[in-house]
């Protein structure tokens, strides 16, 4: 097999700015920007006059701001939640089955490009673009906090909205890196699309009621913990594992530890066995909790990235 000559990431900055170029400049884009900005801003608005109406002296007044007390639908996480999915799987379902659609592939790659430099730019592209949009967003989302609310967020506060930030783009780069698989996978971007969306819907909505039923048929409850309104200890934990399956999930557990120290949801039932009263964690346990979720976001990234890579390499672009 003969040897490829030149670094394998040679061209990979011409692909990386003209599809950042595209990207940012597209229709498509602009909708998905406009969307996120009015839905934020809306949600944010009820958010500040929610929290100057009950809890003015709460330590951590400026996370309630993204993540206001209560069970509500209309907070900015579960807006954001629903949206950068969305906005990940616009960006890369179409990024390689579209260049085999306008027969521009066989061009490109006649260039001194490699596949590599290909699939890597175009995957960073749309990282870079969704993560210009949503540091916009939480600036601000900050900035009208500042003038709504009068006071400046605390140092915590700020090193947890920053982890916040980080863990939302990951969790993008997660969805992105499956849209960009199955646009590897499929010739058709409609067929791409609606794959990516579908798996989007099974595992944000579907999967969690499946990890709750597959989790009581592997360790059925315990009547002892039954009856004292506890669940047993060995089917929340299947529970539990078989739910992280799910990136949802994952994402769900770093913004709950993250935005809401107070609430501890997965310290929270160990603390009952053990008679203590919660308080809220101090910033540095906070991450260590959630270290494990957010390498598992980061190496499923890695994973889906690795297996579009290893099927791109292995198509014929000729087609």
């Amino acid at each position: 097999m003969p040897q490829r000559e030149g670094s394998p990431w040679q061209g990979m900055s011409v692909v990386f700015f003209r599809e950042l170029f595209d990207h940012l400049t597209s229709a498509r884009m602009l909708v998905m920007q406009l969307l996120v900005v009015v839905l934020g801003a809306a949600v944010v608005y009820f958010a500040a006059e929610q929290i100057r109406n009950t809890t003015a002296e709460d330590p951590f007044l400026f996370l309630r701001l993204f993540a206001p007390p209560g069970q509500t639908l209309l907070s900015f996480v579960v807006v954001i939640s629903i949206l950068v999915p969305i906005m990940a799987i616009g960006l890369g379902f179409d990024s390689v089955n579209g260049e085999y659609n306008r027969r521009t592939m066989s061009r490109i790659l006649a260039q001194p490009i490699y596949r590599d430099a290909l699939l890597f730019g175009k995957f960073l592209a749309g990282l870079i673009t969704l993560t210009i949009c949503l540091v916009t967003l939480w600036l601000l989302v900050l900035g009208y906090g500042l003038i709504r609310l009068g006071i400046p967020p605390s140092g915590e506060e700020i090193g947890r909205l920053l982890i916040f930030l980080f863990a939302t783009i990951v969790y993008g780069g997660i969805w992105l890196a499956l849209s960009i698989l199955l646009s590897v996978a499929f010739r058709s971007t409609a067929t791409a699309a609606l794959v990516a969306l579908g798996l989007w819907l099974f595992l944000s909505l579907l999967w969690p009621a499946l990890a709750q039923m597959l989790g009581e048929v592997i360790s059925p409850s315990d009547i002892r913990f039954a009856t004292l309104g506890l669940p047993t200890p060995d089917t929340l934990a299947w529970q539990t594992a078989l739910s992280r399956v799910s990136p949802g999930t994952l994402y769900g557990e770093v913004v709950i530890a993250m935005l809401n120290p107070d609430a501890q949801s997965m310290t929270t039932l160990l603390a009952q066995f053990q008679g203590r009263v919660p308080s809220p964690l101090p910033l540095n346990e906070s991450i260590i909790q959630t270290w494990p979720q957010m390498v598992s976001l980061i190496a499923g990234t890695i994973l889906l990235y690795v297996v579009g890579y290893v099927v791109f390499q292995r198509q014929e672009v000729r087609a």
